[in-house]
């Protein structure tokens, strides 16, 4: 054995030079760091502008947002971008605007564009559950394009009808648009999201490339991020994977869906275009919160700030809430804080209209007209003199 070891070790290297094993990373040194952080920025900022033009989005008469899209902010931003007419009037709120039981051509916006006669005036800047808190976050960051120009704002005071709808109750509470509501700074009690999920809501929107991402996943994978998407199961036994063996790049079709021209959940045959009396619904009594403890009432007014601080001529437009769904012992309450909001509106120099409520068979629900509700509505505000003030000043 000793003899085998000693010949092994005394036998010559091989003539073969050894070369030094070469690890897959790439050491760069100051200059290479600079030029590709710089790449990165670039490609950052260049995706998502060429993107815009790139993708096929139109925008005919009455376009709202789709449903299904109503988490897309960075479309909602591209839809605003839109508006190089100066005589366009963006008219922004939540689904009262947006036009929650009607077709998009039974919008108020749609008999806004009726009574002036000139189609396209009136652009239906709403989102479907877009609370003020929530339309704070869209408007500061996604409505940048609004700048020296009428803009229309909703109030719709259903946000106050309770402190589960202010936002301002204790307990926890889920809701839509949470990625649009003050994350750092502005404390919401019922919000109880980790320090991971503020700091994600505030990087998408403050970073265009995240918002093009979450456009991406939004329209193209059906509202999942590419790895949801690719493990999605169905519904078989055993439950399958089958976009796992799809390719995701052929997803993409280069087009924003539109809003279907039939949705059975929406329009007169549609079953949920019904009087709210006529669905066995009784007069409630709400828990009204005071503009002095009401978050979303402050939010209103700071996104109202944010518009005239980009030189908006502003207009605000409240209500109206459906009355008889008041019970009778709290309607006082009610109209005495109605018209409370409506008088600090106008000590602070802005225009308002408190259109006259509507017949109760005209509302589906507390806040949303029917379609001939909103083609009256429309006519009231329309004709309003304050309104023929305001439309027509420089």
């Amino acid at each position: 054995m000793s003899d085998i070891s000693k010949t092994e070790s005394t036998e010559p290297k091989s003539a073969i030079p050894e070369v030094p094993f070469g690890v897959n990373e790439m050491r760069l040194d100051g200059r290479q760091w600079l030029v590709s952080l710089f790449l990165f920025v670039a490609l950052a900022v260049a995706i998502p502008q060429i993107w815009k033009r790139a993708e096929r989005f139109d925008v005919g008469p009455d376009y709202r947002i789709p449903y299904s899209l109503s988490t897309d902010y960075w479309l909602y931003q591209k839809r605003l971008e839109k508006l190089t007419d100066r005589s366009q009037v963006p008219v922004l709120g939540d689904s009262v605007i947006w036009g929650e039981y009607v077709r998009k051509d039974g919008t108020l916006t749609h008999f806004l564009d009726k009574e002036s006669g000139r189609t396209g005036e009136f652009i239906n800047g709403g989102v479907n559950g877009a609370f003020p808190l929530a339309l704070e976050g869209l408007t500061s960051s996604y409505c940048g394009a609004l700048h020296d120009r009428k803009v229309i704002l909703h109030y719709n005071m259903l946000w106050m009808s309770s402190p589960k709808a202010d936002l301002s109750t204790p307990e926890e509470e889920t809701f839509n648009h949470s990625a649009l509501v003050p994350q750092l700074f502005t404390p919401i009690p019922c919000y109880r999201a980790d320090a991971t999920a503020r700091l994600n809501a505030v990087a998408v929107r403050s970073i265009d490339l995240l918002g093009w991402v979450n456009h991406i996943d939004t329209v193209y994978f059906d509202q999942r991020s590419i790895p949801l998407w690719t493990l999605e199961q169905d519904s078989s036994d055993p439950p399958k994977s089958p976009n796992a063996w799809r390719n995701p790049i052929a997803q993409i079709h280069w087009s924003v869906p539109e809003e279907p021209d039939v949705d059975p959940q929406r329009g007169p045959t549609s079953a949920r275009h019904r009087a709210w009396n006529g669905k066995g619904a009784e007069p409630t009594h709400f828990e009204w919160v005071g503009t002095q403890s009401s978050l979303q009432w402050k939010a209103f007014l700071r996104t109202v700030d944010t518009l005239r601080g980009r030189h908006c001529d502003v207009l605000v437009i409240l209500g109206p809430f459906n009355e008889s769904m008041v019970a009778p012992d709290q309607q006082p309450t009610y109209r005495e804080l109605r018209d409370g909001i409506a008088a600090s509106l106008r000590a602070r120099r802005i225009a308002a209209i408190v259109p006259a409520v509507l017949p109760s068979n005209l509302y589906a629900d507390a806040s949303h007209p029917l379609t001939d509700g909103y083609a009256l509505l429309a006519g009231r505000i329309y004709h309003d003199p304050e309104f023929q003030r305001w439309l027509t000043s420089r």
